[in-house]
């Protein structure tokens, strides 16, 4: 007898093989490379679609999971049709180069005290994520002294490998990216400073691939999608 989950995912595959091929251009953020390295392969196979993934813009999209914080813009929410879907949430934490000592990030206190310590700091400030890292900076007081400590990554990606390489002290950003070798998490942020977040996917409204944006999107919610979140590093839904 097969499994509720396995009937489940079951279903949903059934449902996209009967939408006619089609290829789907999808925005993704930065911070979900790693993740969809893994499910878009898995997404072609059961829906017959082709994936075309964009981390940054790109014209006539179909379908787009972001930060939730991009539906609060107008503008972009308009070219965006209901319903969006939480995909999945993760937070904030720090790396250092594998065997470095691990600092103490228990308080905002101490927190601080190892951002003014660090002589580097590796991060993307070009991003959500790093949206949200200036404000923790601002809050501490520290803004000034971590824009001349920062080493600007172009891609969540090239942090660890930063970190890693000695090019930085420290790593700083949303935890699920930190999986390259030669790095280890010191910890998330204090339980005062940590904000989750989350990605949110919609179809476009201009697309002419509705029905396989929609599979895509129900993808996302399967058994298997959720064990893909999982094993990268952040919670489903």
């Amino acid at each position: 007898m097969m499994k509720p989950i396995a009937i489940a995912t079951a279903l949903v595959m059934a449902t996209m093989t009967n939408v006619q091929a089609s290829e789907l251009k999808l925005i993704a953020g930065g911070s979900l490379a790693g993740l969809f390295k893994q499910l878009g392969p898995q997404f072609e196979k059961a829906s017959g679609h082709t994936l075309s993934i964009h981390f940054d813009s790109t014209p006539n999209i179909d379908a787009v999971v972001v930060p939730a914080d991009v539906f609060r813009d107008a503008a972009a929410k308009s070219h965006l049709a209901e319903p969006a879907v939480k995909v999945a949430h993760v937070g904030y934490g720090i790396i250092v180069r594998a065997g470095a000592p691990k600092p103490d990030l228990s308080t905002p206190d101490a927190f601080k005290k190892v951002l003014l310590a660090a002589s580097s700091v590796a991060s993307v400030p070009a991003s959500a994520a790093g949206a949200y890292i200036a404000k923790v900076y601002e809050r501490l007081g520290v803004a000034e002294e971590m824009k001349a400590k920062t080493k600007v990554q172009a891609l969540p990606t090239t942090i660890a490998p930063a970190v890693a390489s000695g090019e930085a002290e420290l790593g700083i950003f949303l935890t699920n990216v930190f999986n390259a070798p030669g790095i280890e998490l010191a910890g998330a942020f204090p339980a005062d400073l940590q904000q989750e977040l989350s990605f949110t996917a919609a179809v476009s409204a201009d697309t002419k691939e509705a029905e396989a944006a929609k599979a895509l999107i129900d993808f996302l919610r399967t058994p298997d999608a959720a064990s893909a979140i999982k094993a990268a590093g952040m919670i489903p839904g």
